[in-house]
């Protein structure tokens, strides 16, 4: 659905349901799972269609290199931005308030193990990966043959990549949960509030991040080099 309409993530937001790494799954048995109604998902998914698209928001019909560009230069730079800030307000925050709110120093070891993940993560995508991935666009536009991959094939790095999605996805949610879906305590200062609307930032940037890579780029990538 959200590869189809990119506006309908915001209805999964809403609801809590995961389309980046779990975006296979059935919605019913999703909702089932979460204990939600159907037909009340249904319905609001069904309103987004009802409403006139802005231009632009729809990724499946650009040349994989563009696409990658756009990741690279929406995603992977806003990840490296907010990286270094997030780094300096878990650690102010966990030891200023962690005493009062002991949640706080497990929200930022999961915090660090984002951080570390998602540096590795993206370092082998624009090394390795993506590199091979605009070759074989080029190869198809020019009609030339496809250099060699010292990976074998493509599918190998992308299933590594989504592995390492799904390691973050989880660490993202265990800190929504114990930050009570991002709501500070009344007695939050502003570096607590600060960091908690960072880390919700952060979450829905890394859910359109996934989704992108996961459900367009990489299913995109193993059918160009299969045909």
């Amino acid at each position: 659905m959200v590869v189809a309409d990119y506006r309908k993530a915001e209805v999964f937001r809403k609801f809590g349901i995961d389309y980046c790494c779990g975006g296979k799954k059935p919605l019913a048995d999703v909702c089932r799972q979460k204990q939600l109604d159907l037909q009340t998902v249904q319905q609001a998914l069904d309103a987004i269609d009802k409403q006139p698209a802005a231009p632009h928001q729809n990724f499946t019909d650009l040349p994989l290199d563009m696409l990658v560009d756009h990741i690279v230069t929406r995603h992977h730079q806003y990840v490296e931005a907010s990286l270094p800030v997030l780094d300096e307000l878990t650690a102010k925050v966990a030891r200023v308030h962690g005493e009062r709110h002991p949640e706080l120093m497990d929200i930022a070891r999961q915090y660090l193990a984002v951080a570390q993940e998602l540096r590795m993560h993206m370092h082998k995508e624009e090394r390795v990966l993506f590199p091979y991935i605009r070759q074989m666009e080029q190869s198809r536009r020019t009609n030339s043959p496809r250099p060699v991959p010292v990976f074998g094939s493509v599918a190998n790095p992308i299933h590594m990549m989504e592995a390492e999605h799904e390691s973050a996805g989880e660490a993202m949610e265990a800190i929504r949960k114990l930050s009570n879906q991002y709501t500070p305590p009344q007695d939050a200062c502003t570096s607590y509030r600060v960091l908690f609307a960072k880390l919700q930032e952060f979450e829905q940037d890394l859910h359109q991040h996934v989704h992108l890579e996961n459900n367009i780029l990489f299913p995109k990538a193993k059918s160009l080099e299969m045909n």
